[in-house]
């Protein structure tokens, strides 16, 4: 068996020392740039990997991060996860990923994980019936709670999402600003507060404009594209017919524009849509779906910068940020 590639042996090849090789492989300014790459060449050449657990020895580190998202199917899941990793890697981070699903029980369950294998803090999308308390729990067992895209009633941990009411009463006054009065409301489970607040956003905008809400045009329900082909048909199948539909997010949007067409319906033209979020497939779907824009990237990017910062000393300037939603107008709704 070959003897393991150290840090002592690359120092050895080049003839530098081993604080030399440690700090250029840590990209420190106090090697000069052709040094570091040079090590960097002969780190990968020899084939040495960065012991993580000697490090963790050293630091009482483990660079390890816990990220759990409620669904990383989702592509607004998925644009947060990349941002987050992208600031991690430059950091030398890492993270464990868990998919909870909005399972209380899988979100503990990994938790403990992370304790057990001394991971140094957790960024979350809370599952349901998360509280307070538990995260004060998490962080009384030294693990630092970041939270992202959902927010906790009476925590004091660092939160950062967006303003999902606000967002929801521009997509909806949007609507109404077209000459719509009958406007559904589709997708989202009212028991989390994402779902409480853009169903706030509604209800405010149709308010102001003095439209009387029917609780018939209001369908709670997953997040997922199936959820709204399913909810739209159902609802128009129920006797309703809106001329306008705001959605939860883009998945339910998209799901409720295939839905529309399966019932003869073209969206943009017969039924207005708009969706929540901005992720990539609203700009080339058919029609091009008028959304929010949700601030996915800058949220990932806040949130892990916020960690890192926080396990370098600085958590107490670190504060809660609610990006403003942005109006993306596209060619899912139009004059009534």
């Amino acid at each position: 068996m070959k003897a393991k590639i150290t840090l002592s042996t690359i120092a050895e090849h080049l003839g530098v020392s081993t604080a030399t090789v440690s700090l250029a492989l840590r990209d420190s300014s106090l090697v000069a740039k052709a040094t570091r790459e040079k090590i960097k060449a002969s780190a990968a050449e020899l084939g040495y990997i960065y012991d993580r657990r000697a490090a963790s020895l050293r630091t009482s580190r483990s660079g390890i991060i816990g990220v759990l998202m409620h669904d990383i199917t989702n592509p607004f899941y998925a644009e947060i996860l990349l941002a987050i990793e992208d600031e991690l890697e430059a950091s030398r981070r890492i993270f464990l990923l868990c998919n909870h699903r909005d399972n209380l029980k899988t979100q503990t369950n990994f938790i403990d994980t992370l304790l057990q294998f001394g991971a140094d803090g957790v960024i979350v999308s809370p599952a349901l019936g998360t509280t307070a308390q538990d995260l004060e729990k998490i962080e009384h067992n030294g693990l630092p709670v970041i939270l992202i895209a959902r927010s906790i009633e009476g925590a004091s941990v660092p939160t950062f999402r967006g303003n999902d009411k606000q967002g929801i009463q521009i997509a909806t006054q949007h609507l109404i600003d077209l000459g719509h009065k009958e406007i559904a409301f589709i997708g989202g489970l009212r028991d989390t507060i994402t779902g409480r607040e853009r169903s706030d956003g509604y209800l405010t905008a149709l308010n102001q404009a003095g439209i009387k809400p029917d609780p018939a045009l209001q369908m709670g329900s997953q997040s997922t594209r199936l959820d709204g082909y399913e909810s739209v048909r159902a609802l128009f199948a129920s006797g309703k017919n809106p001329t306008g539909i705001v959605c939860f997010n883009d998945l339910i949007a998209l799901g409720v524009m295939s839905g529309l067409r399966s019932i003869g319906k073209e969206p943009g033209v017969d039924v207005s849509v708009t969706g929540y979020d901005n992720i990539s497939e609203a700009e080339i779907f058919s029609p091009a779906l008028t959304t929010i824009w949700n601030a996915q990237q800058e949220i990932g990017k806040a949130a892990a910068r916020a960690m890192v910062e926080t396990l370098q000393g600085g958590g107490a300037g670190v504060k809660s940020i609610y990006f403003e939603p942005k109006f993306v107008e596209r060619n899912s709704t139009s004059q009534i």
